[in-house]
């Protein structure tokens, strides 16, 4: 029989020994989703691969940079212009003469901001949940991306000189990724024209991805044969790939600020400024990854029941790969009945200057057609966003219910073409 100390100090060999495990980020798992058979890195060719294995492994580093790794950067943007709740809900007061007076009827917008604040010392607390399927990027639908790798380029320079370049690896990949962001926030009147909010979400993520590479030659002819997927014994011109993950996480904190600069009965002015800290996981499709900050003006005015208004503004936005945006939301809510409110924007983010989320030029064979073939479907195009979010608001013993649905209208960034469903509870307190 071992002694005590033999079996503790072969103990302390194998945990020293052994690895650590680090777990995988959901977008290095998609770019798992171009790797194939045993071999080790994207694109890798497992026949001859002393021979010819690493000769897509550049075009692999340059579409990690701009190419599949414009999921993750879309994904992030677009989690950094996801609206959030109004800072102000339900009926709204000022002080005059000491004794509150209602400054709205409505329970407000749902994503939009109007120029009332709370009133001093009231308080709004509530959570929503927000899911969003992805199903399209600027357009492109997510089960029907294209990608087109390149041979590595070798003298004499230009591909498809010596013929074997014009072998290319077509990748037909279908993406599927899911958010669920659930935030809790609030909103204190620091005075009766100044709120505070915060609000604090938590993301649950998932990827569900698959892919088939094929060797092809796009000018016409047929692949060389120096290029396989499989195995020395059973050699392929076809390979297919599957991943799959899910995270939850912290997503980016939203610390907000509105002053109301008038108060008039019919029509009201006020500034509001919003911080998105960079607490959320870009890896993990949990948050943007970078510091974004808003200023934005906000107008609205009441006639009657009906209460229209316009928030316009600037987004500055930190990193290399997100660009700022001129912010435009106009709408109404309106006081349906007194246990209703429905509520209607039209929701805009125009892209300012060129896009940082940019794509490989096509490739241009040198054969005698000089043949083009893109890099991928995916286009070159802004990313403008225009959504148009439709809800109500229903008053139910004190506490508010939020339904509401944000529809894309245009192709710019990631989006979910079926929309993006919010449902949420709120309750102000004195």
């Amino acid at each position: 029989m071992p002694s005590r100390l033999s079996r503790l100090a072969a103990l302390a060999v194998l945990t020293a020994a052994a690895r650590p495990c680090v777990a995988q980020s959901l977008s290095e798992r998609l770019a798992l989703l171009f790797r194939y058979g045993d071999c080790p890195q994207p694109l890798c060719l497992s026949v001859n691969q002393a021979v010819h294995g690493n000769h897509y492994l550049g075009s692999a580093v340059q579409a990690n940079r701009n190419t599949y790794g414009f999921i993750t950067e879309a994904a992030g943007a677009t989690l950094a212009g996801l609206p959030v709740s109004a800072t102000s809900s339900g009926v709204t007061f000022r002080f005059v003469g000491g004794a509150p007076v209602t400054t709205a009827t409505s329970a407000g917008p749902i994503f939009a901001e109007r120029a009332q604040t709370l009133g001093r010392g009231r308080l709004l607390v509530g959570v929503n949940t927000t899911r969003i399927a992805f199903d399209r990027v600027r357009g492109t639908d997510l089960g029907d991306l294209a990608f087109n790798f390149t041979h590595q380029d070798v003298d004499p320079s230009g591909f498809g000189t010596p013929g074997f370049e014009n072998d290319v690896i077509r990748v037909r990949p279908s993406i599927a990724i899911t958010l669920q962001s659930t935030a809790a926030f609030v909103t204190y009147g620091l005075s009766d024209r100044v709120d505070l909010a915060v609000a604090v979400p938590v993301v649950a993520a998932s990827l569900d991805a698959s892919s088939t590479a094929l060797i092809t030659n796009p000018t016409g002819g047929t692949p060389t044969g120096a290029h396989r997927f499989g195995t020395q014994a059973a050699p392929s011109v076809s390979a297919a790939s599957a991943v799959e993950g899910s995270h939850v996480g912290l997503g980016d904190i939203a610390v907000r600020a509105k002053v109301n600069l008038r108060s008039a009965d019919r029509l009201g002015v006020a500034l509001l400024g919003d911080v998105r800290l960079p607490t959320g996981d870009k890896d993990n499709y949990t948050g943007s990854g970078d510091l974004s900050v808003r200023a934005v003006g906000v107008v609205s005015a009441r006639a009657g029941n009906f209460s229209p208004h316009a928030n316009a503004g600037f987004a500055f936005r930190g990193g290399d790969t997100q660009t700022n945006a001129g912010l435009l939301t106009v709408g109404f809510d309106h006081l349906a009945a007194r246990w209703a409110t429905i509520a209607v924007d039209l929701i805009s983010e125009v892209q300012l200057g060129d896009s940082k989320l940019t794509l490989p030029d096509p490739i241009t064979f040198a054969d005698a057609a000089r043949t083009t073939l893109p890099v991928t479907n995916i286009p070159d195009r802004r990313d403008d966003l225009f959504n148009l979010a439709a809800g109500a608001k229903f008053l139910v013993r004190g506490t508010t219910l939020v339904v509401n649905a944000l529809l894309p209208l245009g192709n710019g960034g990631m989006q979910s073409k079926t929309g993006i469903y919010t449902l949420g509870i709120e309750r102000t307190f004195r």
